[in-house]
Formats: C-alpha cells, structure tokens, sequence
C-alpha cells in the first residue's frame, strides 16, 4: 500500500522523503495482534509510570468493531497499576447513566478490569484550556487527576460528527463528564441539550471545541501520555452506534504508536487515503470538514507538522 498525503495542514513527509528539522515518531505494523500492540507500546513508553489510565471506547452494547477484548486485556496485563476509564454519554443510550453503563460494559465483555466511570456520580474536575480556540476549561472525569500516566488506546475509525474518531477524539469527548463536559466539547447547553444531535454545532466549529478539551488533557499529562491508533475495522460510524454501525467497506491497515498526537492521527490518515479502498471513509471525513482536526492541532502547537513513520514489521 502506499502512502499519500492527506490535503490538509499537518505533516508535510512521509518516511523516504526528507524533511528540515525534527519530526515525530510515529512506530507502525500491518499486524494487528496483542504482541504487536505490546512491541509498539515498549517503543513509547519511557514517561508511562505510577497509577496509569488506559482510554479506550467500550461502545455501545454488542457493537460489533470495538477493539477485541482479549487484546485490550493481554495488554491492560502489561502495564503495571493500571485501569481502564471511561465517562458517561451527552446522549441518551447505553452509557448514558452509570447504571446503564456498567451493565453496558458486562455485555460488552469487559470484566477482567474494574473500569473506571471517572464521572459515576455526577463528579467533575475543571481543567484549563491554555490558548483554546472557544473554551477556557473542561469539566472532566474528576478521577482523572488520580492518575499519573495515560494510555490513549484508540480504535481508528470514522465518525457521525468529526469524521473521524482517533487518538484526539478519544479524548476529547471520552475523558470529558457525560453531561456538563461533553455539552462544553459539542457546543450545546447542558441544561437544554437538542434530542437530534444534527442540530448541535458541526464541521470547523466542533472540531476546534474538540481540540480545546484534547489540548486540557494533553496539557495536565504532560509527556506522561501515549498514544496507540489500532487501525482495524474502520466503519465510517463510530462505536458509539452500536449494532447500528455501517459495515466497514475498507481493509483494516495496522496499528501506529507514538508520543505526539497530532502525529499519530495525521499518520493515520495518511495510510487512509493511501488506500485504494477507502472512498466511504473518506467521504465521512471530508464532509464533516474532519480535517480540521489535524490543522487545528497544528495551530495550537499540540504537535509536530512532520512525523517520520518507523515500521517494526
């Protein structure tokens, strides 16, 4: 497969181009595999110590391309004094209540761990945006602050509102409070949240809010945060539709790793349009003005515009 540039504001080279100055890492296989995700993780994760969160999207129940869990466990099992977390929904479906939630996460298959509803009980912790495009802080998960490290562990794929859902959309939606900070992130009111999320703001707009909420998270961790875009399975829905999601159309590609977000998620798409059959996925981006993701990374300095991609196959 080769590998395009995307047409947007992110890196300017692929690896066998040359590039001036410095440029991320970004570790890449085809194989999707535990061993893999473990091999690529021991690449990055230098900072990772102490008590450490693991973000991953659980989905909806029964989703059917949500990362497969015996994967997520092996790997979980690698990485000493560690959780996974989530947070509630703005939405009314499975997840929105943390009853509803965590009988979610039993049909979901995920009972090797104590997941962590950061905001069980309504509780948040205001993080600041420094140099945000629209919003001066984020209510989060309160339990975020308990953790030392994170591991943002992403299934890669499209999405109903940003086009894509990677390494940024992770979290900033997913480590934001299901109510108040997940309104913030979606420019809504919390107090009169629209039923039809069609009506909530779209495009530029939202991708900057998401942006904002990514860059509080990145901002309090530091270097103490990772990220793994596991590329497999890429409906152009996003794994909080459920057993509703489209049926990928296109080959599953690998898994990236690395230290820079906007890195990881622009090396993601890259491999995307790199592909001959990714015209579904594509079209979920461009109309959704995804890209906006990327460059609005760019702008607010999350990351580096040029990213070296370092196969270990």
């Amino acid at each position: 497969m080769s590998i395009t540039q995307a047409p947007v504001i992110g890196s300017k080279n692929v690896t066998g181009t040359n590039y001036i100055g410095s440029a991320a890492k970004v570790y890449f296989t085809k194989e999707i595999s535990t061993e893999s995700l473990i091999k690529l993780y021991n690449l990055i994760n230098g900072e990772i110590y102490g008590k450490v969160a693991i973000k991953l999207h659980t989905g909806e129940k029964n989703g059917p391309n949500i990362l497969p869990r015996d994967m997520v466990k092996e790997f979980q099992a690698q990485v000493p004094n560690s959780r996974i977390v989530e947070c509630n929904t703005l939405y009314e479906g499975d997840r929105y209540t943390t009853e509803g939630h965590r009988e979610t996460l039993k049909v979901n298959g995920w009972t090797f761990s104590d997941v962590d509803i950061m905001d069980e009980n309504e509780e948040i912790v205001n993080l600041p945006v420094r140099n945000g495009f629209h919003l001066k802080e984020v209510a989060m998960g309160a339990h975020l602050v308990n953790y030392d490290s994170l591991i943002v562990l992403t299934h890669f794929k499209g999405h109903a509102m940003g086009g894509f859902g990677g390494s940024l959309k992770n979290i900033a939606i997913g480590c934001a409070s299901g109510h108040l900070g997940k309104a913030q992130v979606h420019g809504v009111d919390p107090n009169n949240v629209p039923e039809n999320y069609l009506e909530w703001p779209m495009k530029e707009y939202f991708m900057e809010l998401m942006c904002d909420s990514a860059k509080a998270t990145c901002d309090y961790f530091g270097k103490k945060i990772v990220f793994l875009n596991v590329m497999r399975r890429m409906s152009v829905d996003c794994d909080c539709a459920g057993i509703t999601a489209a049926e990928p159309t296109m080959a599953d590609i690998g898994i990236c790793a690395s230290t820079d977000i906007l890195a990881i998620d622009q090396a993601c798409i890259d491999m995307v349009y790199g592909a001959h059959d990714s015209h579904d996925l594509k079209e979920r981006i461009e109309s959704r003005a995804g890209m906006r993701q990327l460059s609005a990374m760019a702008e607010k300095g999350m990351g580096n515009t040029q990213y070296e991609l370092i196969s270990i196959d």
